[in-house]
């Protein structure tokens, strides 16, 4: 790089970003880290980066790794992010660059159109379940003709939610791979090989760590042609790793696996057997999988069900019924590419029905439990902790054996992970008790904690509707180092390993995240901010509030919230940390609106999809809009339309949650403090991410309301809320009433 290109020229106030970019300030935090990155691009390293809110973190790793040349491999939080970055962020600075580079968007395969799986739906038409999925195939239709992608992101007349992209798209499990007949003309393919060929290919976690085992039909791994690999919205790792890693089997896929037999069967294989006969066992086992929890939703692990629980039973018959499904569909396999997948599919469910309950691998501490909701039952086995198979990767190491072609469906990963509040949450524990107590106690039925667990099974149950995605536990050998005799496997090339996010640290502490991940050897480095916090912002804690867990809460909370959005007129976040509280929170707000005749409309998470919520608040300028974890990050409403957030209580994860309680467990066995050490730094990095919201710009200004009072009340509060931005903090009403009334 010459003198006249060095970093502090481009981000300078006469460089090439500030022509580009309307409204462009020079940020030293900025040029730091972007100095920062190029180090550890140049040196193959890897660095742990925190950078506050107005960073401007994106610039910061585009510019250094567009410019230091190599494949690059930008992996984002979600898939509406990585849309953001490939039409948007990333054009912007390589135009402004003049850099002559490539770019990819590359998403997983349930997100593009299969020409197979359409052409079997258009000749099943019968079986659609309603009058709007005959709609929705409709312009399909016409929009797969259309489309040089096939992503279904950009077919705007469907909702990307509809029942029927289940049936036009495929999955791991049934996709026909080389033996399709539309292969040449496969979007997945096509956009795999245009990744392939790209300079900088962006990505999502899921889709990530897919790659580390891709293995498809004649197209190579993105992954150790990379040289720089960056993950923006890094706090979401050690969840998505977790799930990524561990196995499942859902009585969703058992279903799914009937339907398409049934169709299959039917259509190509009429003579072979009596197909209702044969798949009615199955279909009888799979559903008695729930009948043995009753009406509850509840996660348990496998120790706590007991050794006379019912579904030990029901699992032994499940494995005869699907076992004599897969005899059947092995001896037509021959016939047909559909029957000789739908036997793979057979297959490979058994593997894993049998996997789950068995005894631990060693030196892998897992745990089998099972999440029962209204839809279905999930049965889970789940690595403990992903550290060491994740090193193994990063240093090149090791080569996994197994493979995945897709990423696990991003509704079913959000769900388990709480990443997509739309359809599927995963609500916080506010027991204060539960927190500070023994780890392994399990919330008994009828208790408060099991309001929350309600909340969860409910929400989760949506993920069930399609198949998801799972692996195998990796298995990963070791390599022969160089010189050693001949075969052995060459190490792959050194690269640069970027992980960044607004929220890595407590209190300039990323033990909690480098551990989760194995990232002892990185080098961590943070950012403030360089907002005006302590003029731009006030953080208010209500005094006599109720404890988090007292059943008037909630009300508590709207009636403490209510004087501060009349002062505010309205154009405010109410963000819960339960779907329980969202509904309750909502429906007292419109009550006492309509009492009171405010003239503030109430947005409510789940009465539309979240861009729309989103686009309604803004526009209506003086909305309420209540919601739950899907508005606590990747929310961005800059300027007067948002000036107060109030957060209803502390995130604390549920202790009860069976591979939380696992994790704490184990970390109690060597000598920790569970409490302190993980669950604190999860509440405050999930809490950093709400108070987020509230400031956007150098402008933006406003009040973050937190009504829990253990932020002040309890020993750990001050580590809590001295994690936060440094805003101006009060418990006064009318401090805050007048602040707000002057904006």
């Amino acid at each position: 790089m010459s003198d006249d290109m060095d970093l502090p020229t481009l981000f300078s106030a006469s460089g090439p970003l500030a022509r580009a970019f309307e409204g462009y300030r020079v940020r030293t935090e900025q040029i730091e880290m972007a100095q920062a990155i190029q180090e550890a691009i140049r040196e193959a390293s890897t660095v742990v980066l925190e950078a506050g809110t107005g960073v401007g973190k994106t610039a910061a790793y585009l510019v250094p790794a567009l410019l230091e040349g190599g494949k690059v491999i930008v992996s984002t939080g979600t898939k509406a992010l990585q849309d953001q970055l490939f039409h948007r962020d990333l054009p912007a600075v390589r135009d402004a660059l003049a850099v002559p580079i490539k770019v990819a968007l590359l998403k997983g395969r349930s997100n593009y159109l299969c020409w197979h799986h359409l052409e079997r739906t258009n000749q099943d038409a019968t079986l659609l379940g309603s009058k709007q999925e005959v709609r929705d195939l409709s312009l399909i239709n016409r929009f797969i003709h259309l489309t040089p992608t096939g992503d279904k992101a950009e077919c705007n007349q469907v909702p990307e939610h509809a029942s029927i992209w289940s049936r036009v798209t495929s999955t791991r499990e049934n996709c026909l791979g080389s033996e399709c007949k539309h292969y040449t003309d496969c979007f997945v393919i096509k956009a795999r090989r245009e990744a392939q060929d790209a300079d900088v290919v962006v990505v999502n976690h899921h889709l990530f760590f897919a790659d580390l085992m891709l293995r498809e039909e004649g197209v190579p791994e993105l992954l150790p042609n990379a040289q720089t690999i960056v993950f923006d919205e890094a706090h979401q790792l050690p969840d998505t790793a977790t799930l990524f890693f561990g196995d499942s089997i859902s009585t969703a896929q058992l279903l799914d696996l009937l339907r398409d037999t049934l169709a299959t069967g039917q259509s190509q294989a009429r003579d072979a057997a009596n197909w209702n006969d044969v798949l009615a066992p199955l279909d009888r086992c799979t559903r008695d999988l729930r009948l043995c929890f009753g009406l509850q939703m509840q996660r348990l692990s496998h120790a706590q069900l007991g050794a006379d629980h019912p579904l030990h039973a029901a699992i032994g018959q499940l494995k005869e019924a699907l076992m004599h499904v897969r005899e059947v569909l092995d001896g037509q396999a021959d016939r047909s590419p559909d029957l000789a997948q739908l036997h793979r599919r057979s297959d490979s469910l058994m593997q894993r029905l049998c996997a789950w309950g068995a005894p631990e691998r060693a030196n892998e501490p897992e745990l089998c439990w099972v999440d029962v909701g209204t839809h279905g039952v999930q049965l889970h086995r789940t690595p403990i902790s992903v550290a060491d198979v994740f090193k193994r990767q990063r240093l090149g190491l090791g080569e996994v054996e197994t493979a995945l072609d897709e990423e696990p469906d991003e509704d079913d990963v959000e769900g388990a992970l709480a990443r997509n509040a739309e359809l599927d949450e995963l609500p916080w524990q506010d027991d204060d008790k539960q927190g500070e107590t023994n780890p392994t106690t399990q919330a008994e039925a009828g208790s408060d904690a099991d309001d929350e667990q309600e909340d969860l099974q409910a929400l989760m149950a949506g993920a069930y509707d399609e198949p998801t995605a799972s692996t195998r536990p990796a298995s990963v050998p070791s390599h022969k180092a160089d010189g050693d005799e001949p075969g052995a496997v060459p190490k792959p090339p050194r690269r640069a390993w970027i992980f960044t996010s607004a929220t890595l640290a407590v209190r300039q502490d990323f033990s909690h995240f480098t551990h989760a991940l194995g990232l002892e050897d990185a080098h961590c480095q943070s950012w403030s901010s360089p907002y005006d916090y302590g003029e731009q912002a006030m953080l208010y804690v209500p005094q006599q509030m109720p404890a988090p867990s007292d059943p008037g809460h909630t009300d508590a909370v709207v009636d403490a919230a209510l004087p501060l959005i009349r002062a505010n007129r309205g154009r405010a976040f109410v963000l819960c940390t339960s779907l329980r509280a969202v509904a309750k929170a909502a429906e007292r707000l419109k009550k006492l609106f309509a009492e009171s005749g405010d003239p503030f409309p109430v947005l409510q998470q789940g009465d539309a999809p979240r861009p729309t919520l989103l686009e309604d608040f803004r526009r209506a300028g003086n909305a309420v809009l209540v919601g739950s974890h899907s508005f606590w990050e990747g929310i961005d409403v800059k300027g007067d339309a948002l000036t107060l957030v109030v957060i209803d209580k502390l995130p604390f994860a549920p202790p009860d949650d069976p591979v939380m309680a696992k994790r704490l467990e184990l970390l109690a066995q060597q000598g920790g403090n569970p409490f302190m050490e993980h669950q604190v730094p999860q509440a405050i990095i999930a809490l950093k991410q709400g108070a987020g919201r509230l400031i956007r710009s150098e402008t933006d200004r406003g009040v973050l309301m937190i009504c829990d009072t253990r932020l002040i009340d309890k020993h750990y509060g001050r580590r809590i809320w001295q994690s936060l931005p440094p805003m101006k903090r009060t418990r006064v009403e009318n401090e805050v009433v007048a602040f707000l009334e002057t904006l």
